[in-house]
């Protein structure tokens, strides 16, 4: 009887929530440029003065995480200090910056009759978005709605309620300060299962789309269950192709950088193949660098014998996201067989290759069918800052609508407006 009372509770609580986000949806559609760029100016604001207890809230998650033996990077995901409130800060300035994208024009043109036909961005309405440990998530997702004109509900894990939650008020601060309604940016106060099951069916038809922020579990989930539209990528196994022409200092640089610079990521290489006719020269250096760094390192049959620290590679390696400091290498007989290996491992995240040659270039980025396709870059760049779009809502590896880093171009649709001067169809 409790239960059923608390759900009951819970389902009122969320039908309001989405109720009041679509009610502030419609009124977001009609807002000015200027009137949503003078919210970031106030959201900065906010969140500077209202920093103690921001941080104060972040403390309580922290040593409720460590209390629950969560592991040191999940800590340092979750964890906040003036530093990372000033990067939030620094983002919303950023995305304040960028140009407005609802209204704008994306096609034009005239028929032979005289009606003209354009394409208008519009914003998508309210997005839900579930995320687990980091806070930032709160306000990079708030902005960047905000900036394409769309309603956001929040869905943080229980580990960084409180923080997500301290930002949200400072949010909400800033919107009442701009006369936009509060509910524009609003959090779910609860972090049972059954509030995430709810946004995944919509609410109500409050919610347009679901976007998951997290690990491999949340969005198989998320992407399994929602019976709305879903932003999301399962898994970021991504590859650096080192090709027989490729720059072996370079080459050696790039493959470092884009596992070992954060490791935790999901734009981190997991597996590098190198050409075959060069990998009696280049693996062996690539081996001993990451072993310095002490990275794990599981090499195929053919690599296996150029370093006594390398451990044989499984089939299962080659499907693995491991997040953390092991990589599996691979040596190939082609360009072909190298995008072959990633149309059957990959999850069309992000893959570069390395080399000089244009056409090899060329066949690379023609052949292989993922979100984001590098040349001569680390893969740890397949983020929406790097890309200039001012912080994203995640990385989209589907096909449908958005792809790659969700920045505020991706967070609208359109509508088609025809003019005419008294046109009637024969």
């Amino acid at each position: 009887m409790v239960q059923e009372k608390m759900n009951a509770d819970l389902k009122k609580t969320l039908d309001e929530i989405g109720f009041n986000a679509k009610k502030a949806s419609s009124v977001l559609n009609n807002a000015s440029a200027h009137q949503k760029n003078s919210f970031f100016d106030f959201a900065i604001t906010a969140i500077q003065q209202d920093a103690e207890s921001i941080l104060d809230a972040n403390k309580l998650d922290v040593e409720q995480a460590t209390e629950n033996n969560k592991d040191t990077a999940f800590v340092d995901r979750l964890a906040l200090d003036q530093k990372r409130l000033d990067g939030i800060c620094k983002t919303l300035e950023e995305i304040k910056l960028f140009e407005d994208p609802v209204g704008k024009v994306l096609a034009s043109w005239d028929r032979p009759n005289g009606l003209n036909i354009s394409r208008v961005a519009t914003p998508l309405g309210v997005i839900g978005l579930i995320f687990e440990s980091r806070p930032n998530v709160a306000a990079d997702a708030g902005g960047l709605c905000l900036k394409s004109g769309n309603a956001v509900i929040l869905r943080s894990g229980k580990d960084g309620l409180r923080s997500a939650s301290a930002i949200v008020a400072s949010l909400q601060k800033a919107l009442v300060s701009c006369r936009l309604p509060k509910e524009c940016i609003q959090i779910v106060p609860s972090e049972s299962r059954e509030a995430a099951t709810m946004m995944l069916e919509g609410i109500n038809g409050s919610i347009d789309v679901i976007v998951p922020r997290g690990g491999k579990s949340l969005v198989a989930e998320v992407e399994k269950s929602a019976k709305v539209p879903v932003f999301g990528h399962l898994e970021g196994i991504c590859h650096v192709y080192v090709d027989q022409d490729a720059d072996q200092e370079k080459g050696l640089s790039v493959c470092i950088n884009a596992k070992m610079r954060r490791t935790g990521i999901c734009g981190a290489a997991e597996t590098i193949l190198v050409h075959e006719n060069i990998a009696a020269s280049f693996v062996p250096k690539l081996i001993s660098a990451l072993s310095d760094l002490d990275c794990e390192i599981r090499c195929c049959k053919n690599t296996l014998a150029f370093d006594k620290r390398a451990l044989p590679a499984t089939e299962e390696d080659w499907s693995t996201e491991y997040l953390s400091a092991i990589v599996s290498i691979k040596s190939v007989a082609d360009t072909m067989e190298a995008v072959k290996h990633i149309a059957s491992f990959g999850t069309g995240h992000t893959e570069s290759i390395i080399s000089e040659n244009k056409i090899t270039q060329s066949e690379f980025t023609d052949a292989v069918d993922s979100a984001i396709v590098m040349i001569n870059a680390s893969t740890q760049f397949a983020d929406g800052g790097e890309f200039g779009l001012g912080g994203e809502i995640g990385i989209a590896t589907g096909k449908f609508h958005a792809r790659g880093p969700v920045g505020v171009d991706q967070l609208t649709s359109f509508k088609y407006i025809v003019t005419g001067d008294g046109h009637i169809r024969g």
